[in-house]
């Protein structure tokens, strides 16, 4: 199921507390754009095909990653990226945008893409993972 564009949005903006789309927009542009760099292949692919058209050409065309980065550096990347971003609000943005990547992706090619990814990713997802 690909969500809509507007109710993408609308899921990060709730999840990240966002006082507008536009901040729940450069949000998911900046996770999803590292996100891409981190998968390859036919998962990436197949997430593709569950975002809106727009994410997906993100998600497709990613940031260049010279190798994939452990969940903490994933989150000191998103705050580089992110205007006026800490730490702290990166981990704000990248769950709130992970977790609605999540939900449109569903477990089974959740599953897939956490194979693709450092270990830790699962909680940035929030869907934790049984070690």
């Amino acid at each position: 199921m690909t969500l809509r564009w507007e109710a993408f949005l609308d899921h990060v903006k709730e999840r990240g507390e966002y006082g507008s789309r536009q901040e729940a927009e450069r949000a998911a542009r900046v996770v999803l754009a590292l996100l891409g760099a981190h998968l390859v292949g036919e998962v990436r692919a197949q997430l593709a095909a569950h975002l809106p058209e727009a994410f997906a050409l993100i998600l497709l065309n990613p940031l260049q990653s010279a190798e994939p980065l452990p969940p903490e550096r994933f989150l000191r990347a998103t705050a580089a990226w992110i205007e006026g971003a800490t730490e702290q609000t990166a981990a704000w943005d990248v769950s709130a945008v992970l977790s609605t990547v999540a939900d449109a992706a569903g477990d089974d090619l959740l599953q897939q893409m956490l194979l693709q990814l450092p270990a830790g990713y699962d909680l940035l997802f929030g869907r934790p993972q049984p070690t």
